[in-house]
């Protein structure tokens, strides 16, 4: 229950309690407030840049949330995850080889797990004892193959067709400097070279059919006939069969066959090398099969080589810079790709990963630029277009950024990445209505997707959809019972519904799965201190203090707590603390006026009662209270001269008959 203290204004007997509870008012977490969803967006979008080994555009995003708040503990998780992702790329085991993205992932489940981070020893054992041996690992690569790379795996879609030409033109241009030199040779000598290039045309079109056995015998074949004393014309043919055996390769993946091709490309390779060190095919041989196998830094130096060996072959420097962005040489990249668009500038995907490296690198202008030249030479460049969107979004251009969204899903109407940030963009406009419908699309896709489901429930929250954002949300928290964001969001639409009980419990379990997720128990406070339970309001709100000591939202809501527990002194305190932080916030001056009222502290009382007045001039609440400080003052020209401004100004003021009855006793 509510006690009172009396005080003595103008002649009139008020409950001091009862004027600072009048018109206090209280911040909670709202289920369309745009702070939340935007760093609950960007954790998502971190945790799939960390899913998907972009652990430095993860890094990027957490950083801007830990600069904005540096108590954000669940972005300080992630941030951990991510350097340690970073970290795990860099390991190489004693043999030299690299992690793959599947290793990785298994290791960061270790991290999770309280491990901390992990030897080289301790990666071997674990990986040993979890994949089983190589083919554990290999059928986990399928699976995930077979399941899709999400973004990347539209983003390689996207480019696959131009690469495949760019590759063709490279192979035309060989054929040609291998005609130039055929000509220079002898009439036997160039019959003989004719005979070993159909050979090596047969074995290819062997290894297309997966008849590896006839293939090997072609190969060998071709190699024979190739005229005595010509090296380098065998080193080339080498090269050919390795390159033809990657085919076979690329194609049969991780298979046994698939095995099988990619040693005899590798063979083939180094023999070619061996014969003559200058070509550079065999190196981007070799550095496909390691990028393929995801051993990025031995990609990046065969792609490297074969650079240096072939400057003017726009897919070698491209190549490269992929490799070099998978190991974090982001400038490197960013170089190797500027190379690319300058030997072909029609080359889309050299600019859309030009774009992406930028990005990494915080130049979102240049990004941009880059991107649009993308779409500009592909017009139905969906990734490009999704990316440019996320620039704007990052802007807070959502407008621009819906516009381009909604160009990705033109061209790819299954992106569901593009899908859901344009249910975001949209709410943020204020245009929930096709937020809703945006999100209905995504969760047609996928039903159960957690992330989706809570950005529905918030939706419906602002639409007034209360039991449909309840379902929503229950959704969420059941598809991921882990993530005490999801439970926060129940809770907000429980709350929303009328269901206290149901809200109260949702925060508590949001609460006990992270010690220091500070919204839900600013929510729990707020229902306790509504509910009559200012104590239990108390023991909430000081654990979230405990987390965020210079948060406005905890320390406004303590001093509401401490003004029903008439501790004045305290609820000053708090109140001031809050404005600390929030200079500029009306509401917290207005509370903390209330809380020297509260205390007897008059004289104060009206100093912060006249900065509320200068502040904000149509504050009327304001005028009203400080025309009955100055009367408690007794200071009577004042309270004259502010209560007949407000009947002026505001003549339907609730506090109308109040401020008549005080003038009249002046």
């Amino acid at each position: 229950m509510e006690t009172k203290t009396k005080l003595l204004i103008g002649g009139g007997i008020l409950g001091a309690a009862a004027i600072a509870l009048l018109l206090l008012f209280l911040f909670r977490g709202n289920g369309n407030d745009r702070g939340l969803a935007l760093r609950n967006n960007t954790l998502r979008l971190a945790g799939e840049y960390i899913e998907q080994g972009e652990y430095q555009r993860a890094l990027d995003l957490l950083d801007k949330l830990l600069i904005e708040n540096p108590d954000d503990e669940e972005a300080r998780v992630l941030r951990d995850e991510a350097i340690e992702g970073k970290r795990l790329a860099d390991l190489r085991r004693p043999d030299g080889s690299a992690l793959t993205k599947e290793d990785i992932a298994r290791l960061l489940e270790e991290f999770r797990s309280g491990r901390g981070a992990l030897s080289v020893e301790d990666v071997e054992r674990i990986l040993a004892a979890r994949n089983g041996g190589r083919e554990g690992a290999a059928a986990s690569s399928a699976a995930e193959k077979a399941a899709g790379d999400g973004e990347n795996l539209q983003a390689d879609e996207a480019n696959a067709a131009a690469e495949a030409r760019a590759a063709a033109e490279a192979a035309e241009a060989r054929t040609r400097a291998e005609a130039e030199e055929m000509a220079r040779a002898s009439a036997s000598i160039r019959t003989r070279m004719r005979e070993s290039n159909e050979l090596v045309a047969q074995g290819r079109g062997a290894v297309s059919r997966n008849d590896f056995k006839s293939a090997e015998d072609f190969f060998r074949d071709a190699l024979a006939k190739a005229p005595p004393g010509e090296t380098r014309f065998e080193a080339q043919k080498q090269a050919d069969i390795s390159d033809a055996w990657y085919d076979g390769f690329s194609r049969n993946g991780g298979s046994a066959l698939g095995n099988q091709a990619a040693g005899n490309a590798v063979q083939a390779a180094q023999e070619a090398l061996r014969k003559d060190a200058s070509l550079a095919l065999p190196q981007y041989t070799l550095g496909r099969i390691n990028r393929d196998r995801s051993n990025w830094p031995n990609a990046a130096a065969a792609f490297k080589e074969a650079a240096r060996l072939d400057p003017n072959n726009y897919l070698y420097s491209y190549e490269l810079g992929r490799s070099q962005f998978r190991t974090g040489q982001y400038n490197e990249a960013l170089s190797a790709f500027e190379t690319t668009v300058k030997l072909n500038p029609q080359f889309e995907p050299a600019w859309y990963n030009l774009g992406g490296t930028f990005g990494v690198l915080r130049r979102p202008n240049d990004a941009l630029a880059a991107y649009q030249k993308a779409v500009a030479l592909k017009g139905d460049y969906a990734v490009a277009w999704r990316e440019i969107g996320r620039i704007y979004s990052a802007r807070e251009d959502y407008a621009r950024a819906a516009e381009n969204y909604g160009k990705a899903l033109e061209y790819n109407p299954k992106d569901l990445a593009a899908l859901r940030a344009l249910g975001y963009a949209q709410n943020q406009l204020g245009q929930t209505q096709a937020a809703e419908a945006a999100f209905d699309r995504a969760l047609a896709a996928e039903p159960g997707d957690p992330q989706t489901n809570e950005n529905m429930a918030l939706v419906k929250i602002g639409l007034r959809k209360y039991g449909e954002a309840v379902s929503c949300a229950k959704k969420a928290a059941a598809a991921d019972p882990r993530n005490e964001r999801y439970d926060y969001t129940l809770g907000l639409a429980l709350e929303k519904a009328g269901d206290v009980d149901g809200a109260l419990a949702a925060y508590k379990a949001s609460a006990a799965k992270k010690s220091g997720y500070v919204r839900p128990r600013i929510n729990l406070g707020l229902l306790y201190l509504e509910n009559g339970l200012p104590n239990d309001a108390l023991s909430s709100l000081m654990e979230a203090y405990q987390a965020e000591p210079n948060s406005f939202e905890v320390n406004n809501n303590l001093g509401n707590v401490y003004v029903r527990l008439e501790s004045w002194g305290k609820a000053v305190e708090r109140y001031e603390a809050a404005l600390g932080t929030q200079p500029g916030n009306v509401t917290a001056r207005m509370n903390l006026a209330r809380a020297y009222v509260g205390s007897q502290n008059l004289p104060r009382a009206k100093e912060v009662y006249l900065e509320v007045v200068r502040l904000a001039p149509a504050n009327y609440d304001a005028l009203f209270e400080l025309g009955k400080t100055c009367a408690g003052l007794g200071d009577t020209e004042s309270a004259k001269h502010y209560l007949a401004a407000l009947l002026e100004k505001s003549p339907g003021h609730n506090g109308k008959a109040e401020a008549e009855k005080i003038l009249a006793s002046l």
